[in-house]
């Protein structure tokens, strides 16, 4: 399963109300750091497939999300649970580094 793209339009029923535990990448097209982590998170939620959902949220295109869950800096992972945010990664990791902190989190 590929990375799935959040938006506005779609965020609550694709990451609130999901039943499975997601993560978020917000991200940005400029971003250097999110460019590196994209290949690794695809990997992983294949990996991981059925067990947790990765998505990728473009925060220039959703400001609005950005702001409301507090991004300042970018990459910024989070893993929401019960439409709840369980935890939260800042800054690019190496794929060992990601593929632990979301397997300790699903």
């Amino acid at each position: 399963m590929a990375t799935v793209k959040v938006d506005k339009n779609n965020f609550k029923s694709d990451v609130l109300d999901a039943s499975e535990p997601v993560v978020v990448d917000f991200w940005a097209e400029w971003c250097g750091p999110c460019k590196m982590i994209g290949p690794s998170l695809e990997e992983i939620s294949t990996e991981l497939a059925g067990k947790v959902k990765i998505t990728k949220l473009n925060i220039d295109e959703n400001p609005e999300l950005a702001a409301q869950f507090g991004v300042r800096s970018i990459p910024t992972l989070m893993i929401f649970k019960g439409g709840e945010v369980a935890d939260i990664k800042v800054g690019a990791l190496p794929k060992t580094a990601l593929s632990h902190w979301i397997g300790g989190n699903v």
